[in-house]
């Protein structure tokens, strides 16, 4: 569970009981009621405290407890949102509606139900419940930054300009407001303006450890420049959470890197991992991947032949993440027929739904039992409605959500036109890219050398099995070939999506448009091939990544 919650929700509570009354008999039915609100206020004052002392399990169990007896507290199901939010989002979704539909002129619970769709990629919702919090309360500044990041997730970071500088005006030192506002100019590629809001942000003192990280991801060093003693200062200080510590330590490594300290920079990244603290369940996984080889054998998919939709719009560029899925995008997406979608979460939510997950391995026959034609067909137009929905006219739509590698078998199943991009890459360059960046909580295979190697190994054996099932069917896209013959590689990827060549594809890097990944300054630049082979920079610090890729380590 998240133990993020949405500003000010606590303003909600009641911070006393109701003075005692002496209620005549006949008003004992208000008399209950009255006691039932003042014990239900009592057990949420103590869910919020659980939930700041981080005692998750505690804060919603008290929740349940208020909802068991007022079935549909308002308040009770917005906690249970915010502490389902980042964990089970679905679950956060349901709780947030109908807290919305119990108090809906409330602006918080409109913008947590935005920032719920937000998780699973449901711009239009989210956008449109968070200009509704925006009508009830104008100024409310956490309302426009989020509607702002939804704008910049959702590659229309123009939008989020006049957001963040009216939110600026507001309450110009929010810990939300520059640092949101850095991230739509990094988006347009606007690296300078960006850089001097986040300066303006480290002089003000404001969210420090996130301005500095961000700030040196708007350029690439040649020298030490003197953020790095800046950053290297606040790593001690006293008041410095694992959160801070944990991109201080990514900020420091990135310029070291740069500046070919590679040695210190590892000992940094290394320490980010340490300060991040997650743990990831290597065993689970490999029988997640069994049951998924066994599951999507040939013979399911001549059984179902005839489900899903010809459509040949969605196309899928798969891959570890830090493989090229993001430069491969950029220069599919440079094609007038062709719209970059960005990494989408749908497929996954089906995914959910139909209950394909880690959770379930062992038994998945029974969620691809359910996939009967008319269920197949209403998720095929439900998916298409909503690529429609972004890119009406396009030809094509890419979706490039990486660990869509998982999914390719239910890809098959319900669009068997699709075209699937895999993007391959150097095993231990693509590792170690991965390991000096900050994932996500749902990456924690990323949080240790070894673990990293062995889910590089999983991945390696799922995809073997995809090319079995779908032979020739899935493109295969190495980033060195990419790096080495740009033009040559670029036409032979328009080629499979079944489109004209077109010379803007050469040109990726000068599109406007916006780029929210971690390779957000990469693609500003043209092809480049110094990230080849990058991990022998490294050698001495990798040997558990090598030790763990085995026979897949091309020394």
């Amino acid at each position: 569970m998240n133990n993020r919650l949405p500003p000010a929700w606590s303003k909600h509570i009641k911070r006393g009981f109701a003075p005692t009354h002496r209620f005549p008999q006949a008003s004992l039915g208000k008399l209950n009621a009255l006691s039932r609100a003042q014990a239900d206020d009592a057990l949420l004052r103590q869910a919020y405290d659980h939930q700041q002392a981080k005692r998750l399990e505690q804060a919603q169990d008290l929740c349940l407890q208020v909802l068991a007896r007022t079935p549909n507290h308002p308040l009770a199901l917005y906690i249970l949102g915010t502490l389902c939010l980042g964990y089970d989002d679905e679950m956060a979704l349901q709780y947030f509606v109908r807290a919305v539909n119990e108090e809906p002129n409330n602006p918080y619970y409109h913008l947590s139900l935005g920032e719920a769709y937000v998780k699973v990629s449901e711009y239009s919702p989210a956008i449109r419940h968070m200009l509704y919090a925006l009508e009830l309360q104008p100024n409310l500044v956490e309302a426009l930054c989020a509607l702002g990041r939804a704008y910049i997730d959702s590659g229309k970071p123009e939008l989020a300009l006049p957001l963040y500088e009216r939110a600026l005006k507001v309450i110009p030192d929010h810990p939300k407001v520059r640092i949101g506002l850095a991230s739509a100019l990094s988006s347009l590629g606007r690296m300078d303006e960006a850089g001097a809001y986040l300066r303006k942000s480290i002089e003000r003192r404001i969210n420090v450890p996130t301005a500095y990280y961000d700030l040196v991801q708007t350029q690439k060093f040649t020298e030490e420049p003197p953020e790095l003693n800046s950053i290297l200062e606040q790593l001690d200080s006293p008041k410095l959470d694992s959160s801070g510590a944990q991109q201080l330590h990514y900020a420091a490594g990135k310029v070291l890197n740069d500046i070919k300290r590679y040695g210190e920079a590892f000992d940094h990244f290394n320490k980010a991992k340490q300060a991040l603290g997650c743990k990831f369940d290597i065993d689970s996984h490999r029988l997640w991947i069994d049951s998924l080889i066994e599951t999507f054998a040939p013979d399911l998919f001549a059984a179902r032949s005839g489900f899903g939709n010809p459509s040949d719009v969605p196309v899928f560029v798969v891959g570890m993440p830090r493989s090229g899925t993001t430069l491969t995008e950029q220069i599919l997406a440079s094609h007038p027929d062709v719209y970059g979608a960005g990494e989408l979460s749908k497929l996954r939510r089906v995914a959910n739904g139909l209950g394909l997950k880690m959770s379930s391995a062992g038994d998945l026959s029974r969620p691809i039992g359910s996939l009967t034609p008319e269920l197949t067909g209403t998720l095929v137009e439900e998916h298409l409605s909503y690529l429609r929905e972004r890119a009406p006219s396009a030809l094509r739509v890419v979706d490039k959500m990486p660990h869509n590698f998982e999914l390719i078998g239910l890809i098959g199943l319900l669009f068997p036109n699709a075209r699937i991009i895999h993007c391959r890459r150097d095993a231990i360059d693509n590792c170690v890219s991965c390991f000096v960046l900050p994932f996500s909580e749902a990456h924690s295979y990323n949080t240790d050398l070894r673990t990293l190697g062995l889910y590089y190994r999983e991945y390696d054996r799922l995809m073997r099995h995809w090319n079995e099932v779908f032979p020739d069917r899935i493109f295969e896209n190495r980033y060195e070939t990419l790096v080495a013959d740009q033009e040559a590689q670029s036409r032979r990827l328009i080629d499979y999506l079944g489109l004209p060549w077109d010379d803007a594809c050469l040109s990726f890097f000068d599109r406007e448009g916006s780029v929210t990944t971690p390779s957000r300054w990469q693609v500003r630049q043209p092809i480049y091939n110094s990230s080849v082979k990058r991990w022998k920079n490294y050698e001495s610090e990798i040997q558990p990544l090598i030790d763990a890729l085995g026979d897949l380590a091309d020394m």
